[in-house]
């Protein structure tokens, strides 16, 4: 089964989130079709996490959307904002989500 956009997948998550009462906002703005999706997440307790795209390996073969993994789990925020500033220079068709949660379920598929 084929991927949704990046576009609308982006606008999806940040819509539920919103309808959710959560502040979500689109960061950056990647390629429409095909860019990656990064989502930050601030704990709102001076701590963040990062959620990247999972290795196509670690996906199993049912799934049909978008795969994440926790890069950075409840970090200082210059840490996360460090490797996403990595990531652009590498990649600038990429994604920001960027989700006010205080919780640690964002709702999304992770790899196990």
């Amino acid at each position: 089964m084929s991927l949704l956009r990046s576009d609308i997948w982006c606008g999806v998550f940040v819509r539920r989130h919103n309808d959710l009462g959560h502040m979500c906002v689109v960061s950056r703005r990647g390629d429409p079709i095909a860019g990656q999706v990064f989502i930050e997440v601030d704990h709102l307790d001076g701590t963040q996490s990062l959620y990247t795209p999972a290795p196509l390996l670690s996906r199993s073969d049912d799934t049909a959307g978008l795969v994440f993994q926790r890069r950075l789990h409840r970090v200082e925020p210059p840490k996360v904002r460090e490797r996403i500033a990595r990531e652009v220079e590498f990649d600038p068709d990429l994604w920001v989500l960027s989700l006010d949660l205080r919780g640690d379920d964002i709702g999304i598929d992770l790899a196990n």
